[in-house]
């Protein structure tokens, strides 16, 4: 995780330096403004992805995926579990 997120601080700052460089230059039909713009836009989602955890985008699903198997599921799996037969059941074909 640690090498993802320096990879990441690596690309942020390319980008910011690459957004502090293009300010200086004016380019010919508006190229240099659409420019600033895109990495501005870049370097923002980069903040972003910084700033925010993998893990809390993933929990804010939080018990509505599990939910949606019902208490059936599970009391068939924990019956499985008595018996030994271990594993969870097979998917039915509808």
């Amino acid at each position: 995780m640690a090498a993802r997120k320096n990879d990441l601080r690596v690309l942020r700052n390319l980008i910011s330096e690459a957004h502090r460089t293009i300010k200086t230059i004016n380019l010919p039909e508006a190229r240099s403004e659409r420019v600033y713009e895109l990495l501005t836009s870049a370097l923002t989602l980069a903040n972003h992805l910084l700033t925010e955890s993998p893990a809390a985008a993933l929990g804010a699903k939080g018990g509505s995926k599990t939910a949606e198997r019902g208490p059936d599921y599970y009391r068939k799996i924990a019956s499985m579990r008595r018996e030994n037969k271990g594993g969870r059941p097979r998917k039915e074909v509808q």
